[in-house]
């Protein structure tokens, strides 16, 4: 029985393909049009995954939609309604799209697809849960839902046991931890629905300085996590900003103009909305657990990609264990109303759960291209590029690491969700003090302060992280251990804000970002062998198991898709060596691109 899971329409659209309860295959929309966020009609990520299991759209059984949109509809109408008439520019963008086409979703799908069968319609944070809980580990478990806002609810808690997910509460519209992080965000002049992570990784070159005041007057929170936020000082209710005149006055003054030169305001508001968020999402853990009894724990909503959150909740909350969804914001949605198609609807039994292994696959869920196919594409430019066997490219990329290089590495299935997990991923050393700024700036052209990401060898992570607990999809922070870290002087200790960034404070500084932390990703042999042998080889020659790991993209670009997206980054940018499956290109032998569109031009910054 085929399934297909779909989510379109606010931001991040994706599709998933769900076989007899296996997730055969995912991926965002904007993976395929190039345009980040892309919140269209998912029409090539639907088409990937029925080319992938080789059926067509008359072959499926069900098809899921991830929210309730005459629901979400009502929401919109009576929020308008009750700020009428203020609000009049907001809601005269809105309704169009709204009246043309979200409004007939089930018609639009079935034209689009040539589908006649069965439509469902799961609520957006029964979505999410199921993405929580049915990919993973576990029999029974606590639901944490958190994000900007679904249908009405934005945070809602329950229990997953075999088939079956009970969510028993909910917090509703306008009150959502994600939206007041979303309006901080736009505060201190980032791109909302995007920058919320720079937010995150700018936290902690500030001091908490504003969280009285955001306490005081933005957000009252109670013993359990709930909370209600004083709608004063926002507009996104009503309005095409997400805070107002008194919200400027509250902070003195204006929101920071994109672009513009960070101060140590915009550090200390990252800091102050950081610690108020991982509070709260502690009280909330806490009040769960006391609720649910269980030691598991599953997250999913856009809240749950804030992985220093996250981080703290395994380190001082009551769970023994916490598995997150790796696609844990809209996309991720496809998935979980894919699954609620087979274990809900149709009411077929969980298979029973080790505890260990998740149904995830990795997130390795996407395109991938065989050695034959990206032969074809070296041919079809006339390349330079050589193939080798797969020992003497282990080898060859290894060296390359170890010499400072900085690689493009293209390999096997692209990932679902928004971290790059060493498929489309660009990689370099972690022990060169210069690598953190040489990939900001020379080859991601972003932000000098954001930090990057560590893969290790899972079998080797306590060695060099305060964690024991595996982090696959790089959404848990553990502190560097403190054997391998480097006390700072006086001199250095004296140091302000982004004056921090380039103190070597470990024997891996290129991913020790400034307090000491890492956003890590354990890498498994089941999962990604060809990474894993990458690193274990890397290891071997110098005793190190942990690489950098971004992205494969440019500021403002998805994450690569294939192997065309892949050389086009790679010759718009200072990387060294492009690997593509076998290949390996060095970039002193490529040509020139002629006629190359400016990158800047062709993406909107986020």
């Amino acid at each position: 029985m085929y399934i297909l899971g779909i989510s379109a329409f606010y931001h991040d659209s994706a599709a998933c393909l769900v076989k007899d309860g296996e997730i055969l295959s995912a991926a965002q929309e904007e993976r395929f049009t190039r345009k980040k966020h892309d919140h269209n009609f998912p029409q090539k990520a639907i088409e990937f995954c029925l080319k992938d299991a080789g059926i067509s759209a008359e072959q499926l059984d069900l098809i899921a939609f991830y929210d309730k949109p005459f629901l979400k509809f009502e929401r919109l109408l009576e929020t308008y309604l009750a700020y009428a008439p203020v609000g009049i520019k907001s809601f005269i963008k809105a309704m169009p799209l709204w009246i043309k086409e979200k409004l007939w979703m089930k018609e639009m799908i079935k034209e689009k697809l040539g589908y006649t069968g069965k439509i469902i319609f799961p609520e957006h944070h029964e979505s999410h849960a199921a993405s929580a809980f049915y990919p993973s580990a576990y029999n029974k478990a606590a639901i944490i839902t958190m994000d900007g806002v679904g249908e009405w609810t934005t945070t809602s808690y329950g229990i997953g046991e075999g088939n079956e997910i009970q969510l028993y509460a909910d917090i509703k519209f306008p009150h959502s931890l994600g939206l007041l992080y979303s309006a901080l965000t736009y505060y201190t002049g980032f791109k909302v629905n995007s920058g919320e992570y720079k937010v995150m990784g700018l936290a902690p070159y500030g001091e908490p300085k504003y969280k009285k005041l955001i306490y005081d007057h933005l957000i009252d929170v109670k013993e359990d996590g709930s909370f209600r936020m004083n709608m004063e000082y926002f507009n996104y209710c009503q309005g095409l900003t997400m805070t107002n005149e008194k919200f400027n006055k509250l902070f003195g003054g204006p929101p920071r103009i994109p672009e513009t030169n960070l101060t140590q305001k915009q550090m200390d508001i990252a800091r102050s909305l950081q610690e108020v968020t991982e509070e709260i999402v502690l009280k909330i853990g806490s009040h769960v657990y006391k609720e649910t009894k269980s030691k598991n724990l599953c997250l999913a909503g856009g809240v749950a990609l804030n992985c220093v959150a996250n981080g703290r909740l395994l380190r001082e909350g009551p769970f023994e264990n916490i598995w997150i969804q790796p696609a844990a914001g809209d996309a991720g949605g496809a998935l979980g109303a894919a699954l609620i198609g087979w274990y809900k609807y149709h009411n077929k039994p969980r298979t029973a759960a080790d505890g260990k292994s998740d149904k995830q696959k990795g997130s390795y869920l996407g395109p991938q291209f065989t050695d034959e196919e990206i032969k074809l594409f070296v041919q079809s430019l006339n390349l330079s590029a050589k193939r080798y066997d797969d020992e003497e490219l282990i080898e060859n990329v290894a060296n390359f690491i170890n010499s400072d290089k900085v690689i493009g590495w293209f390999d096997g299935k692209m990932e679902f969700g928004p971290r790059a997990l060493g498929s489309r991923t660009i990689i370099g050393d972690a022990r060169s003090p210069k690598m953190q700024a040489t990939m900001n700036i020379k080859i991601k052209f972003r932000e000098g302060f954001r930090p990057f990401a560590p893969s290790v060898l899972f079998e080797k992570v306590s060695e060099y992280f305060e964690i024991e607990k595996e982090s696959p999809y790089m959404l848990l922070t553990a502190d560097v251990k403190k054997e391998r870290r480097i006390p700072m002087t006086d001199e250095e200790q004296k140091k302000w804000g982004i004056d921090k960034l380039n103190v070597v404070r470990s024997d891996i500084p290129a991913v020790t970002h400034v307090d000491y932390s890492a956003r890590l990703q354990t890498v498994h042999k089941e999962t990604n062998p060809r990474y894993h042998k990458l690193i274990s080889k890397f290891e071997e020659k110098t005793g190190c198991a942990v690489i950098i790991n971004t992205s494969f993209n440019v500021r403002g670009e998805p994450i690569v898709c294939t192997p065309e997206d892949a050389y086009r980054c790679f010759m718009r940018t200072n990387m060294d060596y492009l690997v593509l499956g076998s290949y390996i290109l060095n970039k002193e032998d490529q040509k020139p691109v002629e006629k190359d569109v400016d990158w800047k031009k062709e993406f909107v910054l986020d």
